[in-house]
């Protein structure tokens, strides 16, 4: 073949263009996903985009209206990572919990995408799916179905607040070059120096507890919000053999 040989130094020439993948809209959430992954959502940008797929930035715009759009399409890639069950009567409860868990592992493997879903209702197909699925269960398990829309909304917010407060630290924590044990001790160590040192006639309570407030790492304290997320949530069911 004519384009393996190697090409005269002494003759101006062109090479031939290299073939471009097709562009589509999941190659462009691909590379977009990839950036997040990368370098969170601030290293999205629709250049960027389109540099990593060998193209302009106006050709990205015959796929997606915006980059808007665009971040709302990974972030609905990613909900499509989340686990949901077959709805379980029995074990709702314990069902709920473990797509609340899949939900947050899943926005923590994705640096800050659950800013994405915060002040947005989500509309595409992965988060509606998610939503089906969260209703159903909480329905099964006798949770009136006002409550359960109601906690559809509150348990999501919950979730992407919590992961994206995990990015803003982890950002921070990158910014100073340290491991994160070792930011997270001197941050901690700082915590516990100022309420240790308030004055307890002001401050009695905060300053005897505070070991207590210290204590627990974000995923303890992430499950003991969810569990008392759910257990306040079955206060609304009634039991099944109410007349």
């Amino acid at each position: 073949m004519a384009e393996d040989l190697p090409v005269p130094g002494w003759k101006p020439t062109r090479q031939p263009s290299r073939t471009r993948p097709a562009l589509s809209r999941n190659a462009i959430v691909d590379v977009a996903l990839r950036l997040v992954d990368a370098d969170g959502l601030e290293g999205v940008s629709m250049r960027r985009v389109a540099e990593e797929l060998g193209t302009g930035p106006a050709s990205l715009y015959a796929h997606v209206a915006n980059k808007e759009e665009l971040l709302e399409l990974v972030h609905d890639r990613v909900l499509g990572e989340v686990e949901l069950p077959e709805p379980d009567p029995e074990h709702w409860r314990e069902q709920l919990r473990a797509v609340a868990m899949s939900a947050f592992r899943v926005y923590v493997a994705h640096r800050d995408i659950s800013r994405v879903s915060l002040a947005n209702i989500p509309t595409g197909l992965n988060g509606l799916r998610m939503g089906e699925g969260l209703m159903a269960i909480m329905l099964a398990g006798g949770v009136p179905p006002q409550v359960a829309a109601y906690a559809i909304d509150r348990l999501a917010l919950y979730i992407a607040a919590d992961a994206y407060e995990g990015a803003i630290f982890s950002k921070r924590r990158t910014a100073t070059g340290q491991s994160h044990e070792e930011y997270a001790q001197a941050y901690y160590d700082g915590v516990r120096s100022f309420f240790t040192s308030l004055p307890p006639e002001r401050f009695p309570l905060l300053s005897k507890h505070v070991d207590l407030l210290m204590s627990g790492d974000s995923g303890q304290r992430f499950e003991f919000g969810l569990d008392m997320f759910i257990r306040s949530l079955a206060t609304y069911v009634e039991p099944r053999d109410a007349a």
